[in-house]
């Protein structure tokens, strides 16, 4: 059996997950039962971090994949990030980097920041 703790909602469940059948236990609804079985399967996690940005009022601009990613590649995915620069004006949803790590899945910003003028 595999201990977690729910991250679905703010309850916090506590979990067991059988590594063989899948079988979750301690979950107070529908969508823990899903986490707890997904996490042991295909753990996937939404990445936020910020890329340099140069002609706007701040340093850098936030972004974030535009959907989650297998967790084994998350330090693959950040590194893709260092050395990153962006010119203003940038529009949120602005694809910064098209595919991470051959999932399809892009980073992109979540602000839109204008040029200084």
């Amino acid at each position: 059996m595999t201990k977690l703790i729910c991250i679905v909602c703010p309850k916090g469940c506590h979990l067991e997950v059988d590594e063989t059948t899948y079988a979750v236990t301690g979950e107070a609804c529908e969508r823990g039962k899903a986490y707890g079985q997904d996490e042991l399967r295909n753990p996937l996690r939404m990445i936020t971090s910020t890329v340099k940005i140069i002609g706007a009022h701040h340093r850098r601009c936030p972004v974030k994949t535009a959907m989650p990613i297998p967790k084994p590649l998350i330090f693959d995915a950040i590194r893709l990030l260092d050395g990153v620069e962006l010119a203003a004006p940038i529009k949120i949803g602005h694809i910064v980097i098209p595919d991470i790590c051959g999932t399809g899945i892009p980073f992109i910003t979540t602000r839109s920041l204008p040029a200084v003028k």
